[in-house]
C-alpha cells in the first residue's frame, strides 16, 4: 500500500469509526459488534504506525491512553456421552421447541409440563467422573463419546472436584444414599480469566508466545503425563449432569442433588416455566456474562423433566431435549483480496472468499466461506470489500457483514460460473437447492477429492499417498479411480519424482496394510452423499445385523443394501428422507457397483463391528493402562504397525519418557530416550521381547 493510498484508507476509516462511535454513545443504536468496531481501530492504528505523519489529534486512537492489548488409558463410557447441537436467535429455539411436540404428537398430552432448566455453557473441557462408595474412581474425558481418556491422576489436582463425596444436610434422601453407593457425573473443567491471565503473564516475562485461549491451555492441562503440571495451572469445574439413575425426575434436582454431595454447580443456572422465559434468560446475559470470571460462549437449555428426555431420546450425536444458544460469536474485520471455487468429491460447488490474514476467536483466518450465489447476493460481497467475519461455534469463519462505506469504487462484483472451471461440464443447480454442481460423473477434480476422501486418515488411512502424490499418480495415467490405488507396483512408483526404492516400498507396504479396514470406516471411505463418520458407524451396525454367521465382504454389503427400498431406509434410526435416497441411489448406481466389483478383485479384508469390540475387550486384559516409548529402528515391524499393536491390547504410547513410562522399546540406535529410561529405571526391552509381550 502506497503513502497516498494509506491516506485514503485511514480517512475512511477515520469516518466510519466516528460513525459508529454517534449511533452508540449518542443514539443508543448498533449496526455492527462491539469486536468488530475495536478491528477497524486496530487496522487504523497499525496504519498510524506505519506512516505516524497521517496521525491527526482528532483520529479515533488518540483517545486510547495506552497501547492496545494486542498418553493415557482407554475408558470406555457407561453410555454414550452426546455433544449438543447449536442455535443463534429465538427463532431457532422456537424452531426446536415446535419439532420435539411434532416428535411426541399424542403422546405430548401424558407429558408433564414444559418447563426448561438453563445454564451457562462453559468454553472448557468435558468430564465423566465415576465415584464408587463415595469414592472417585475414575475421572475420564469424553473422547469420542463412547471412549474417552483416563485422566485421574490429573483431575484430582483440581480442588472442586471432590475426592470423596458426602451427604450434606441430605434429611435421610434415599437418591443420595443411592448416590453415595455408585454416581457418574458429567462436568466441565474450565480455566478462570484471572488464571489465564497470570499464566500468559508469566510467559511474556520469559518471552515465550502466549496462549491463545484458556480452552486450549485447559485441555493442554487436563492431558499433561505429569499431574504436577496440571496442579500448577488451578483449574476449577463445574458439575452439571448425573448420568446414573437415582430416581430423580428433572434436571433442576440433579443440580439440587449433586450440591448436597459436594459438587460445585455453575451459581447463575435456572428453571424457566416457558420457552419465552428461556429466550429473555438468554438474552440478559449476552452482556452480563462479559463480567463473569470465566469465558462462556452461550446458554445450555434443557427439557426439565426427565420423562420428557426419555421420550424424545436422541438423533445422530445429539440429544433431542437439550440444545445450546450460542452468544454472537467473536468478529473481526477483513479486507476480501479474491474470491475463488472449490469443487468438492460430490460436485458441490463453493466460493471461498480469500482475506487479508486476520486474528479471530484465538487464531489467525486467511479464508471465509460464502456457501452458495445466494449468499453472495444478500451480502453483496465484492473483491476488494472491508467486511465483518465471525467464527461461529469456531467453525470455519463465515463473512456476516459488508461495510460499504469502506469502497473505493475499484471493488469487482463476483460471478458464480456456469460451467465447471476444471471439466468446463454445464453447472446444474436442482430446484429446491442452494448449491450447483458439476454433473460429470468423470470430472477430474470430483475424481480427485473423492480419491484423496477414500485414502484418508477416517477412511483407508494408507500413510503417505497425500494429494501431491496423488495428484502424480493422475498425471502419469497410473490410477483412474480409487480402486486403482490398490494395483499400484512398487515398479509403477520407483520412476516417479521425488521416489526412490525405500519410499516406494514404505507406500506400497502402506497400500497393502490399508486392505485391512473395519466396516464403518470402509462404508465411509465410499463417499456417499450426506454419509459422514457417525451414519457411517450405523450403517455397519445394521449391516452386521443383517450378515448374521456370513462373511463381511463387499458383495454381501451390496446385497444387503440393495435388498432396502427408500421408504424402508428411512425407517433406520437417523435416517431422513435425503439420506435414504443417497444410499438408495449409491447402490444403484452401475458405475458405483462396477466400482464395487473392481474393489471385490483387491481382497479387501473388512471387519465387522463385534470383531472389533472383542479385540478391544481383549485389549483390556493384556496391556491396559501400560504406557510405552519407542526408540530407535525396529526390524521385523514397523514403528506405526507397533503402534497399532500396542493400541489394540489396551495400551498407551507416549513421545517422551517419564516415572509414569512402563515399558521403553528399544530397536537399533536408540537415542536420548533410552538414556533417560536407564536413569530413571525405567524398564527397556529390546524388539525380540517386545513382539513376546505382544502375542
Amino acid at each position: 500500500m502506497t503513502k497516498q493510498e494509506a491516506k485514503k484508507r485511514v480517512e475512511k476509516l477515520k469516518k466510519v469509526i466516528n460513525y459508529h462511535r454517534y449511533l452508540y454513545h449518542v443514539l443508543d443504536r448498533q449496526e455492527i459488534s462491539d469486536a468488530a468496531l475495536d478491528s477497524l481501530k486496530h487496522e487504523l492504528f497499525k496504519l498510524e504506525q506505519e506512516y505516524p505523519e497521517l496521525i491527526t489529534p482528532d483520529s479515533p486512537t488518540q483517545r486510547v491512553g495506552g497501547k492496545p492489548l494486542e498418553e493415557f488409558a482407554k475408558v470406555r463410557h457407561s453410555q454414550v456421552i452426546l455433544s449438543l447441537e447449536d442455535t443463534f436467535s429465538g427463532e431457532e429455539l422456537k424452531d426446536w421447541e415446535e419439532r420435539n411436540r411434532r416428535f411426541l404428537g399424542a403422546r405430548q398430552r401424558l407429558t408433564p409440563t414444559w418447563d426448561y432448566f438453563c445454564e451457562l455453557k462453559l468454553d472448557g473441557i468435558d468430564i465423566v467422573l465415576t465415584y464408587e462408595n463415595g469414592a472417585l474412581r475414575t475421572g475420564a474425558t469424553r473422547g469420542g463419546g463412547e471412549i474417552g481418556e483416563d485422566v485421574t491422576q490429573n483431575i484430582k489436582t483440581i480442588e472442586a472436584i471432590p475426592l470423596k463425596i458426602e451427604a450434606h444436610k441430605s434429611k435421610g434422601d434415599l437418591r443420595i444414599k443411592e448416590a453415595l453407593k455408585k454416581i457418574e457425573v458429567r462436568g466441565e473443567i474450565y480455566m478462570s480469566k484471572r488464571e489465564f491471565a497470570r499464566l500468559n503473564k508469566e510467559r511474556q516475562k520469559k518471552g515465550l508466545p502466549l496462549y491463545a485461549n484458556p480452552r486450549n491451555i485447559t485441555a493442554g492441562s487436563i492431558r499433561q503425563l505429569d499431574s504436577r503440571i496440571t496442579e500448577s495451572r488451578h483449574l476449577d469445574c463445574f458439575a452439571f449432569k448425573i448420568l446414573t439413575d437415582l430416581g430423580q425426575r428433572t434436571h433442576e434436582e440433579e443440580h439440587e442433588i449433586l450440591k448436597i454431595l459436594g459438587f460445585k454447580i455453575e451459581p447463575h443456572s435456572r428453571r424457566c416455566e416457558n420457552l419465552d422465559e428461556v429466550i429473555g434468560f438468554c438474552n440478559s446475559w449476552q452482556e452480563k456474562r462479559k463480567n463473569l470470571s470465566f469465558d462462556t460462549d452461550g446458554m445450555v437449555i434443557v427439557l426439565n423433566h426427565i420423562d420428557l428426555q426419555n421420550k424424545l431420546g436422541s438423533v445422530g450425536k445429539a440429544p433431542r431435549w437439550e440444545i445450546a444458544y450460542k452468544f454472537p460469536a467473536e468478529q473481526a474485520v477483513s479486507q476480501v483480496l479474491d474470491i475463488k471455487v472449490q469443487i468438492g468429491r460430490t460436485g458441490a460447488i463453493t466460493p471461498v472468499a480469500r482475506l487479508k490474514p486476520v486474528r479471530v476467536a484465538g487464531s489467525t483466518v486467511s479464508r471465509a466461506t460464502l456457501h452458495n450465489e445466494d449468499e453472495i447476493k444478500r451480502l453483496d460481497v465484492r473483491i476488494g470489500d472491508t467486511v465483518i467475519i465471525q467464527k461461529a461455534g469456531d467453525v470455519i469463519p463465515d463473512i456476516v457483514k459488508v461495510l460499504p462505506k469502506l469502497r473505493t469504487g475499484k471493488e469487482k462484483k463476483f460471478r458464480m460460473p456456469k460451467n465447471c472451471p476444471v471439466c468446463e461440464t454445464k453447472l446444474v443447480r436442482k430446484e429446491g437447492e442452494a448449491i450447483r454442481r458439476c454433473p460429470n460423473p468423470n470430472c477430474f477434480q470430483k475424481n480427485r477429492r473423492q480419491i484423496i476422501h477414500f485414502v484418508g486418515k477416517t477412511a483407508f488411512d494408507i500413510e503417505g499417498l497425500g494429494p501431491k502424490i496423488i495428484d502424480q499418480l493422475l498425471k502419469q495415467g497410473l490410477i483412474r479411480d480409487a480402486a486403482d490405488v490398490f494395483s499400484l507396483t512398487r515398479g509403477d512408483l520407483e520412476p516417479l519424482e521425488r521416489f526412490a526404492e525405500k519410499s516406494a516400498s514404505n507406500l506400497i507396504e502402506a497400500i497393502n496394510e490399508g486392505k485391512r479396514i473395519s466396516l464403518a470406516r470402509f462404508i465411509y471411505a465410499l463417499g456417499i452423499r450426506h454419509i459422514g463418520e457417525e451414519s457411517a458407524q450405523d450403517l455397519s451396525q445394521i449391516i452386521t445385523k443383517k450378515l448374521g454367521n456370513s462373511l463381511c465382504t463387499i458383495k454381501n454389503i451390496v446385497k444387503i443394501m440393495q435388498s432396502y427400498s427408500e421408504e424402508e431406509l428411512e425407517k433406520i434410526k437417523d435416517v431422513g428422507p435425503k439420506v435414504a435416497s443417497s444410499i438408495y441411489n449409491y447402490f444403484h448406481n452401475k458405475k458405483n457397483l462396477k466400482f464395487l466389483d473392481k474393489l471385490t478383485s483387491f481382497n479387501i479384508k473388512i471387519k465387522s463391528p463385534q470383531r472389533k469390540a472383542l479385540d478391544f475387550l481383549r485389549g483390556r486384559q493384556k496391556l491396559q493402562g501400560k504406557v510405552f516409548v519407542l526408540t530407535g529402528t525396529l526390524k521385523s515391524i514397523t514403528r506405526e504397525e507397533a503402534k497399532t499393536k500396542i493400541r489394540s491390547l489396551g495400551g498407551n504410547i507416549s513421545s517422551s519418557v517419564s516415572k509414569k513410562t512402563d515399558y521403553v522399546v528399544a530397536g537399533e540406535n536408540p537415542g536420548s530416550k533410552y538414556d533417560k529410561a536407564r536413569k530413571l529405571g525405567v524398564k527397556t526391552i529390546d524388539e525380540k521381547k517386545f513382539l513376546g509381550l505382544m502375542k
